[in-house]
């Protein structure tokens, strides 16, 4: 059963060629990678619809309002060590310094004496800190002088040394977590230690998939001449599915209008994002670019990039016209090309669209161990592997064939070297930036 209809932004959508009009020096045989990432920045937009959902099903999900805390952490100041706490105005440079232990505050019990000149209170990490004190020696610093005393050695504390202040990780009224940010595991535990079981997120981004070709074969049919089994299609779902997006997949489409013109429309309608690989190159003898033109608005490019120059964008028209259709990534056919280009423009887009608030990817810099031949005019992504030099610093070198249609090397990688538009050859020990796959991959 078809899922409904999705929902998208109310306000009025612009059309390519709009799009296109304020990008200066656009043009689409001939498009940088900075361009392709600019012109999905104003088609893409993020979606409207939000869910609440339990604490241990938020992983990963989008905060779609922010929470304000409703309370201090910690609540009260408090103990960060086991041992004494003491007024630390008693501290003499160069001189050390007696007390006499007069109870134990435990935590979760508060200890509700008095405190005077001279004396401390035994403390346990967590315990509330008494009224007027300030300061506590961890135990093992102290020694015992016998009737209930301890000494401090001289010049071992600061006033103020070990104390957790009321509000020194989340103040009351203050935001804790901004709408847009991504719950992960640290943020599920921020959001527990302000007693939220439940919390308001962004629904979950509905992205459909296929791979198109006569000559492409699903897992299970025989091997025939000149058919090879479909990866990309694996490849994608294990994308996607790392990004937290509910996944539509729709298999693999035979190059024949009538199957294609019912895919396109079927994602259409069940999806905010489809993705196809495949079809997408010029002169390719197959209908899936004409298909796309038929049902949409799309624009076909040719990137300035290795590999994944190719590549096809735009919306596919959606049966009930106020939904404003679905955006649309035709990514290359060749395996390697569809990991770069999703990794490189595809995520991004679909981030930005979940209501994620999340920038640019940060590169690394790391230095290259090998030369890398580089042609200036183009950005390459090649596949490398980061170590750790036994100096400390970061090292990176190539993972063998650099192919678009070798996945061996892409296995065997863990971050993708960003050789940029404007940059030659590189020589062994310069520095390279490389986007890390950092379990997006």
């Amino acid at each position: 059963m078809n899922a409904p209809a999705p929902t998208h932004p109310p306000a009025a959508m612009k059309t390519l060629a709009q799009i296109a009009a304020e990008l200066q020096g656009y043009d689409p045989q001939a498009l940088s990678a900075a361009g392709v990432q600019a012109f999905l920045e104003r088609l893409v937009q993020p979606i409207t619809g939000t869910e609440q959902v339990g604490i241990f099903d938020a992983l990963g999900r989008v905060l779609a309002q922010d929470i304000v805390s409703p309370l201090s952490v910690p609540p009260h100041d408090n103990s960060a060590m086991d041992g004494y706490a003491f007024d630390g105005a008693q501290l003499r440079p160069g001189e050390p310094l007696a007390l006499r232990c007069v109870g134990t505050a435990l935590a979760g019990k508060a200890w509700a004496g008095t405190v005077a000149h001279g004396e401390c209170v035994k403390i346990m990490t967590g315990a509330v800190m008494p009224a007027g004190l300030d300061t506590v020696v961890p135990q093992e610093f102290t020694t015992a002088d016998g009737d209930g005393r301890i000494r401090i050695a001289a010049d071992l504390l600061r006033a103020g040394d070990n104390r957790r202040l009321m509000g020194e990780d989340l103040m009351e009224g203050r935001v804790a977590l901004a709408q847009g940010s991504v719950f992960t595991p640290a943020a599920l535990g921020l959001a527990a230690s302000l007693g939220l079981a439940r919390v308001t997120v962004f629904r979950r981004l509905r992205v459909a998939y296929f791979s198109t070709g006569d000559e492409i074969l699903s897992l299970g049919e025989p091997p025939r001449e000149g058919a090879v089994y479909d990866s990309n299609r694996y490849t994608v779902f294990g994308l996607l599915t790392r990004l937290g997006v509910e996944v539509i997949d729709l298999g693999v489409v035979p190059d024949q209008p009538a199957q294609l013109e019912a895919a396109f429309r079927e994602a259409g309608a069940r999806a905010d994002a489809v993705i196809t690989s495949g079809g997408v190159s010029v002169g390719e003898a197959d209908h899936t670019r004409a298909m796309m033109k038929q049902l949409g608005d799309v624009a076909f490019w040719r990137i300035a990039m290795r590999p994944g120059r190719p590549m096809a964008v735009g919306r596919i028209a959606a049966a009930a016209p106020a939904n404003g259709g679905a955006v649309l990534f035709g990514l290359p056919g060749n395996p390697v090309a569809v990991m770069v280009t999703f990794l490189a423009f595809v995520r991004p887009a679909l981030l930005r669209m979940m209501g994620s608030s999340a920038g640019a990817q940060p590169l690394l810099r790391a230095v290259s161990t090998e030369p890398i031949r580089k042609k200036a005019g183009r950005t390459e992504y090649q596949r490398g592997w980061v170590s750790t030099a036994p100096d400390g610093t970061l090292q990176v070198r190539t993972t063998g064939n650099q192919g678009s249609g070798v996945l061996s090397s892409m296995v065997q990688a863990n971050g993708l070297i960003v050789l940029h538009h404007g940059q030659g050859h590189v020589g062994a020990g310069d520095t390279v930036d490389v986007m890390m796959f950092d379990g997006a991959v």
